[in-house]
């Protein structure tokens, strides 16, 4: 029997994955880092980007299951072979997501100051995270284009394009973070915190042409509107409603981290800021197999082989426990030096040497839940995980957090409640996963 899940094939799509999935945690790193060191108040600027930051992720994984969605219909299609059924629908779901991203960026820069007051900022704190988002909002219109035609590329099983344009924005975004945060004497001021936002925006806009670009060389699919609704539109619209509520619900806890973290004061929030930058860059890195398990779980699906699924579940646990194990191993040894990338101040830094453990242990544990996160996507699976998403958020997380609060443990309230937030996400989606296996014939 052919092995279509063999080491080669799962890291040619996992590899460029990971290049591309650790670029967006890498920009907010660097815009962290930056401004972390800024000589006019440090603190209040790294937690006014933390906060931006949290919510541009709450917004970007929102607006991006519309990837996840999209990619679930064009792999099953492949693994069908009835790829050209779905030629008219691809140029109708880049119309609604451009709709949609329009609307969104105008709406929340409205609501800039009355959003950012509900993470319980106030002061310069807040000035500044307003004035930080009011630029890069519409770097949402940018980012929910590109990840839709990232969606499409990795439902064709490649994840190559995306590595190349996201490397590409990723420099831009860092040259540009020192140029205009820093400025260059005698040719251009410093603009600080807003130089990184212009950074992040400019950079986003170059991805997005370049994404334009190779999804109308390299795809066959065009951009030709064609106005009678494809039917699977309504396929897709249920599939992405499910996955949005799951994300709603997933980002209800990283606010209420951020809210909580911040009523205790600004050194707390600015840990909080460093460690989510942190669990956000190993958790982009773990979603390169995770993206593989969706695009071959997906075709695989398609093609009705239970055998070579059940078997893709099993390799990619175990190669997400090997990476995990080495990002911990990483962090055990080398924490100090990786606290004084973010900051230097002497309180922030004491405090975030003490919570730190916490992040190391989820990092096996948050492994098995983007392994099968990713697959249970790839399979169209998408109501058994708003169901374990809402269960995991409003059953475990939200209790967890307020009595370990009450407790008076504050920021290790925090991230107790999270790691026990992603292991009843890990634990239960794998038994989700193996009982549908029960009844089939392998």
């Amino acid at each position: 029997m052919q092995d279509k899940i063999s080491f080669k094939i799962i890291n040619k799509l996992a590899v460029p994955s990971i290049l591309a999935g650790i670029i967006e945690p890498v920009i907010s790193i660097t815009d962290t880092a930056i401004i972390g060191h800024v000589k006019s108040f440090p603190t209040e600027s790294l937690a006014a980007v933390g906060l931006v930051g949290s919510f541009m992720s709450a917004l970007f994984w929102i607006l991006a299951q519309t990837k996840n969605a999209i990619s679930s219909i064009v792999s099953q299609k492949l693994g069908a072979q009835k790829i050209n059924q779905i030629k008219t629908l691809i140029p109708q779901v880049l119309i609604m997501n451009l709709i949609t991203g329009i609307s969104l960026a105008i709406l929340t820069r409205l609501w800039a100051h009355p959003i950012f007051e509900l993470y319980a900022a106030k002061g310069l704190i807040l000035q500044f995270a307003v004035s930080y988002y009011k630029i890069r909002v519409f770097g949402l219109i940018f980012t929910l284009i590109t990840f839709s035609l990232f969606g499409i590329f990795r439902g064709l099983q490649n994840t190559y394009w995306a590595m190349l344009i996201s490397l590409t924005g990723g420099i831009i975004n860092i040259i540009l973070d020192y140029l205009l945060v820093y400025g260059v004497e005698g040719y251009l001021p410093p603009l600080h915190i807003q130089g990184a936002a212009w950074a992040s925006l400019i950079a986003q806009f170059i991805m997005m042409l370049l994404a334009i670009y190779v999804f109308l060389r390299k795809t066959p699919f065009n951009l030709k509107i064609y106005w009678q609704i494809h039917p699977e539109i309504r396929h897709f619209l249920l599939m992405t409603g499910n996955l949005i509520i799951r994300t709603i619900a997933l980002n209800l806890a990283i606010f209420l981290s951020n809210r909580y973290a911040t009523s205790y004061g600004k050194n707390y929030i600015a840990v909080h800021v460093i460690l989510t930058n942190i669990w956000l860059f190993t958790t982009f890195f773990l979603d390169g197999y995770a993206d593989a398990g969706n695009s071959l779980a997906g075709k695989l699906y398609g093609e009705k082989d239970w055998y070579h699924l059940k078997a893709l579940a099993g390799r990619l646990t175990k190669y997400g426990l090997y990476v995990s194990s080495c990002l911990a191993i990483i962090f055990i040894i080398f924490y100090k030096p990786i606290g004084l990338i973010f900051t230097n101040e002497e309180a922030v830094l004491s405090l975030y040497k003490k919570v730190f453990w916490l992040l190391i242990l989820m990092q096996p544990i948050g492994a098995i839940a983007f392994i099968f996160d990713g697959i249970f996507k790839g399979l169209g699976w998408v109501k058994i995980l708003r169901n374990m998403q809402l269960i995991a958020t409003f059953l475990v997380f939200v209790p967890s957090l307020m009595l370990l609060d009450h407790m008076g443990l504050k920021l290790y309230a925090v991230w107790l409640a999270f790691l026990l937030w992603i292991g009843f996400r890990a634990f239960s989606l794998r038994w989700k996963f193996y009982q549908f296996f029960k009844n089939k014939s392998l």
